[in-house]
């Protein structure tokens, strides 16, 4: 059974304000719900009262309730040093039951997961065992997380423990080669991620020997965001680390600490490789959170093709952040990119010294990309006390903080546009209220159909279960180049078959024809002299990093993925960083640098790209009478090819500029669905008619898809034709963004009947005329959104799912 959110845990104790006319619930006039705490309530009836149309944009308050917690005692085999680092450091007179479940299950070798809501205290599920196994000299521990803030956060909790004996230290990109050497010659709690894992202590693994050897413990923080294709390479690193341990005569128990997510033992087993049992029930206490949904209003702008065009959500929340900022209200913006924190970061402090000079600098953006000097010092200012100068009130920050920094004393948090996943969602607004006290949380919608549906239907978000992982360890794309680093780790034998998964053995079988390979009678070697850790990315974004370079100083600013340099730091694109605006003088794509020079354009940049699908093979279909549905590979080649330029404010569009950038090559899964050219004559669709209706509808279904299985609207793409040449018919693609797929469009394809008729719903609820971004326009189209026929897709949506047999079944 899956769980449901945390709200849900205390039903009978918890209030949703009254409906107001026109929404799905909302505040009463003048106020909010009575339950509402004190501490909360001036903080959102300010947000609303100033201007008192804010008011109009709130659709639904939901009034999360405040929960009690159940203390466990201390279990008797933990150490007792361990026990006074945790009540007089960590201010923790008893562990919760939780805590001390999960505790229980590893100290006895059982591999578990502590699946349990934001601020619960899974860290103590793991450290309890963990420390207690080094004082008790029974073992080291080997801690990854998914991002080097979280590691140097856990680092400073386990510092502040203090307890004697334990010799933690971090290693990762930024360690380093003095402070890497001490790391492993004397840490018995190491503390680093599964990119480091891969391309430093496996193949490496001889250094490591002392620790491997004693390894007890492998604990993986925030496990939930090991999912796609990062989660199944991360699988394929966690298999080849089991196999060195084995080597060195180890097997540690795994830990895994997850935020709330559904089927948590099925998805750490998948990720690990081994049999791993759930701890869900949550016994912490919790503050009461107040969660509004707020849609920004319509502008006078008109869009493309005469769209009608809302506030954008980073303006909206860079609005909200000031107001917050001036109240003293510490506060988190969440953004769904590193360009949307730079702008409201910018935004935020302009707004701030207009009204209150010297409060700019209480803001501040946090994002992938930044310098190492530069993380540390923001994650200093932000644990610094508000009234202390240099500290932080208000942060604007990509995903790079969702995870489990303690950011203790957070009294609000904004999401400019919903996270992807509604585990991301509650993982965000539980960055607020994580000392107890009550906290306020607020998601602005974006102007697409996911985000405009989930503010209009707030069951979706408040009365359904958080979704599972989604990964295949088994992706052959994947676990190739996995399997050549393992060999060059330890030659791979039969035995190995087994560990690795069920299409092993004719991976490598395809390897020895390509010589990345020899088979010998004892095993399959590495043959080459490069690095094979070299063969693949864990983070899926394919190639080295690009460094962002000042020219006339040479000082580098950042990086970024060369996966999305082509979009994102191409000739004349602007780039944004740390309230500072770059223009981009040349992408060099040999030597891996951009470089740019400080400007301050008054428009900023959009890259378009063309696309092309080529069906490799088709592996299940569905017949719809006179549509078709289809799950196979598809070879997808991508060119950017120009860039748009956009007015600063307005987003009118000012000029096209061309691009000369090499294609792009990707083999991956896909869903696509096909209609008869007879049938499309009988509903009056032409082909000029049917190429929009086919566009439009591809738009609004990528914008869905979301609800139905954990990806993001840019981990999938989409491409439609009128008459594609492999199906002769017409035909709509939706494709995983990611070499060999990642479960999203398998996922679609079994949801496809749900999903496409939420799909035509939304097209039909929007009360624009000829299509807009909160129905069929789409922010990353590569045609500049031409052609769309909102009415044709809806006619189209409608004679595809005429055809599914026993559709009541389905809805």
């Amino acid at each position: 059974m899956s769980p449901t959110p945390p709200y849900q845990q205390n039903p009978d104790t918890g209030g949703v304000s009254t409906p107001t006319p026109g929404s799905d619930a909302g505040i009463p006039e003048g106020s909010v719900a009575g339950s509402v705490q004190a501490s909360v309530q001036p903080t959102l009836e300010r947000l609303i009262s100033v201007p008192a149309s804010r008011a109009e944009r709130v659709t639904h308050v939901r009034v999360v309730p405040a929960r009690d917690a159940e203390h466990a005692e201390w279990p008797e085999w933990v150490d007792e040093a361990v026990v006074h680092g945790f009540r007089e450091a960590g201010g923790v007179p008893r562990p919760w039951r939780h805590q001390v479940a999960a505790a229980e299950a590893a100290r006895d070798g059982r591999h578990v997961t502590l699946a349990t809501g934001t601020a619960s205290g899974k860290s103590m599920g793991f450290q309890l065992p963990a420390l207690t196994a080094i004082r008790e000299n029974a073992g080291t521990t080997l801690y990854l997380a998914p991002t080097k803030a979280l590691a140097a956060d856990q680092l400073r909790r386990l510092t502040r423990l203090d307890v004697p004996g334990v010799r933690a230290g971090l290693l990762d990109g930024d360690t380093d080669a003095e402070a890497r050497d001490w790391v492993r010659q004397h840490a018995n709690y190491v503390l680093s991620n599964p990119d480091m894992l891969h391309y430093s202590l496996l193949p490496g693994h001889a250094r490591w020997a002392s620790f491997l050897r004693k390894l007890r413990y492998v604990v993986i923080d925030e496990c939930h965001t090991y999912k796609g294709v990062f989660g199944s390479h991360v699988a394929a690193v966690l298999r080849r680390l089991r196999r060195i341990c084995a080597r060195y005569g180890s097997s540690p128990t795994f830990i895994l600490a997850s935020a709330t997510t559904a089927d948590p033992a099925v998805s750490a087993s998948r990720l690990t490789g081994v049999e791993v049992s759930a701890v869900t029930d949550d016994f912490s206490p919790r503050g009461q959170l107040v969660f509004a949904l707020w849609e920004p209003p319509l502008t006078t702008l008109i869009g493309e093709r005469g769209a009608p065009v809302r506030r954008s959500a980073t303006a909206e929340a860079a609005d909200l952040l000031t107001d917050l900022v001036l109240d003293d209200v510490r506060t988190v913006v969440f953004t769904r990119s590193r360009r949307g924190a730079e702008q409201v970061s910018m935004q935020t402090r302009d707004y701030l010294e207009e009204r209150r000079r010297g409060y700019g600098k209480r803001i501040a953006a946090y994002r992938g990309g930044y310098l190492k000097t530069e993380r540390r010092a923001l994650e200093a200012a932000l644990h610094m006390d508000p009234s202390l100068d240099g500290a932080l009130v208000g942060l604007a920050a990509t995903t790079a903080l969702e995870l489990g920094v303690d950011v203790a004393g957070l009294d609000a948090v904004l999401m400019a546009g919903f996270p992807g996943t509604r585990a991301s969602l509650w993982q965000q607004a539980g960055r607020a209220g994580r000392a107890g006290q009550g906290a306020l949380a607020v998601l602005i919608a974006r102007d697409d159909p996911l985000d405009t549906y989930l503010v209009h239907h707030s069951e979706s978000i408040f009365d359904r279960p958080v979704e599972a992982s989604v990964l295949d360890p088994d992706n052959p794309y994947v676990l190739a180049p996995h399997l050549c680093a393992a060999a060059a780790e330890l030659p791979l034998t039969e035995a190995d078959l087994e560990l690795f998964g069920p299409t092993t053995e004719a991976l490598l079988t395809d390897l020895t024809r390509r010589e990345y390979l020899r088979r010998r009678p004892t095993g399959w070697y590495w043959t080459r002299r490069e690095r094979p850790s070299a063969l693949t990315d864990l983070r899926g974004t394919g190639g080295p990093t690009v460094r962002i370079v000042e020219g006339q100083t040479g000082r580098l600013l950042g990086t970024v993925d060369e996966g999305a340099s082509h979009s994102t730091v191409h000739d004349g694109a602007v780039y944004l960083h740390q309230g500072h605006t770059y223009l981009v003088d040349k992408l060099d794509l040999e030597q891996n640098i951009a470089l740019v020079h400080r400007a301050n354009p008054d428009y900023s940049t959009m890259a378009r790209d063309v696309v092309q699908v080529t069906i490799l093979d088709t592996e299940q279909t569905q017949d719809w009478g006179d549509a078709s549905l289809h799950f196979g590979s598809v070879e997808v080649s991508t060119q950017v090819v120009s860039y748009l330029k956009r007015k600063a404010g307005t987003g009118q569009i000012i000029e096209t500029k061309p691009l000369d950038l090499p294609e792009r090559i990707l083999r991956t899964r896909a869903v696509w669905w096909t209609v008869d050219p007879a049938a499309l004559r009988a509903a009056e669709l032409d082909t000029a008619m049917s190429a929009g209706a086919a566009h439009a509808a591809e738009h609004a279904s990528i914008g869905l898809l979301p609800l139905f299985t954990p990806c993001d609207r840019w981990d999938i793409g989409g491409v439609s034709m009128p008459m594609h040449p492999d199906t002769e018919r017409l035909t709509v693609f939706v494709y995983d963004g990611h070499p060999g797929g990642a479960g999203f469009a398998e996922r679609a394809y079994g949801a496809a009947v749900a999903w496409l008729t939420a799909t035509r719903d939304v097209i039909a609820a929007c009360e624009c005329l000829e299509g807009c971004p909160s129905c069929v326009q789409s922010p990353k189209c590569g045609n500049g959104n031409n052609p769309l026929d909102k009415a044709g897709a809806g006619r189209l949506l409608n004679l595809v799912l005429s055809g599914v047999p026993n559709i009541e079944s389905h809805s």
